[in-house]
């Protein structure tokens, strides 16, 4: 047998923020691939006509199609947010381990205040 090195792999690394953040920017694009579905079924009732987009938009009025698309604002802020902090780190800028820190704390509050008022505008029931 070969004596070569293993490749590191969980059980080698303790858990750390970059890694439930890793995980979680993982999650939040397998999500959005999932909501794309939701658009190509809006697409497809508007492609419809009108009975086709009345039933959709009588599905989209329920508080389980909110929460699904507050659920996707949050994915996709968060996934637009770690996505910016990974082009950064690409360029060299943030890599030290206080801004790696900083940065994670950036992404989770762009996203927390971000849901917070898009939720807010978006599906708050009413017109503007």
């Amino acid at each position: 047998m070969s004596t070569r090195p293993l490749s590191p792999h969980l059980g080698i690394y303790r858990f750390a923020y970059t890694m439930a953040m890793s995980i979680l920017h993982r999650a939040t694009g397998l999500v959005l691939s999932m909501g794309l579905l939701l658009l190509i079924a809006f697409l497809a009732a508007l492609a419809g006509g009108r009975d086709s987009y009345a039933r959709f938009t009588a599905f989209g009025g329920s508080w389980a199609a909110r929460g699904l698309f507050a659920l996707l604002i949050a994915a996709f802020l968060y996934h637009l947010a770690n996505g910016v902090r990974h082009l950064l780190w690409d360029a060299g800028i943030g890599l030290e381990r206080p801004a790696a820190r900083r940065s994670w704390k950036i992404v989770v509050a762009v996203v927390l205040a971000g849901s917070v008022l898009l939720c807010w505008l978006l599906l708050r029931g009413g017109h503007a």
